[in-house]
């Protein structure tokens, strides 16, 4: 079996990237992202404050969060109803990363994770793939991009859900997710020991791709 991780920041490009790179190699692709987007929602929606960890991670650890992936789109199931595209809604993205910095809300979703990818060759991302989720990871990517390009890719992503913001508030919004990420005492975004380091500002998507292609290529498992 094959392990690919691939970590960065908010906005890198990381998520289409490893969709993409699954589906030309067939292997199964787990975004922890969006898992971890359905357990805020789940907060949110059963009206919890997110500041009470207590709470959050008693709510999230009785929770069942999958990803079904169909010909056209990977679904995320919360308790079995689909909320794909309730989890890209503003005040998910404004909770996301405290929820996540709770210590018992990420052994709930790491242990899901792995689950998933038992007896699976596996595309996984997020901020703690190559160093906690997957450590002995085959294959370690750290896409990183510059803040403008960033907020300048989320902002398109927002219109197109009809989501009404401006490049200011986006720039500002990714500046704060950096912040928790990064200073979070429980998995913080690191750069994986004997990761390839990819800055997408400049490459295409289909770029940026390729890139991580040659290197599960160069295994020669596949």
């Amino acid at each position: 079996m094959i392990t690919v991780s691939i970590d960065g920041p908010a906005g890198s490009g990381k998520s289409t990237t490893a969709r993409l790179v699954a589906e030309q190699l067939g292997f199964l692709y787990i975004d922890t992202g969006a898992m971890y987007r359905a357990a805020t929602l789940l907060v949110l929606s059963l009206g919890v404050l997110p500041q009470d960890e207590k709470a959050v991670v008693e709510v999230v650890s009785e929770s069942n969060i999958k990803l079904v992936h169909s010909e056209e789109k990977l679904k995320v199931l919360l308790n079995t109803k689909d909320v794909t595209k309730d989890i890209r809604l503003p005040k998910v993205t404004q909770f996301v990363s405290l929820i996540s910095s709770y210590s018992g809300v990420r052994e709930h979703l790491v242990a899901l994770q792995r689950e998933i990818a038992k007896n699976n060759n596996v595309v996984c991302e997020g901020r703690d793939i190559g160093t906690i989720v997957f450590s002995n990871a085959d294959v370690k990517v750290y896409i990183d991009c510059s803040l403008e390009e960033r907020a300048k890719r989320r902002l398109l992503d927002l219109k197109r859900t009809n989501v009404r913001t401006t490049l200011e508030e986006v720039k500002q919004d990714l500046e704060l997710r950096d912040k928790l990420d990064s200073e979070r005492k429980n998995s913080p975004l690191r750069i994986p020991n004997g990761a390839e380091i990819i800055d997408t500002t400049n490459l295409t998507i289909e770029e940026q791709v390729k890139r991580v292609l040659d290197l599960v290529y160069s295994l020669k498992k596949v």
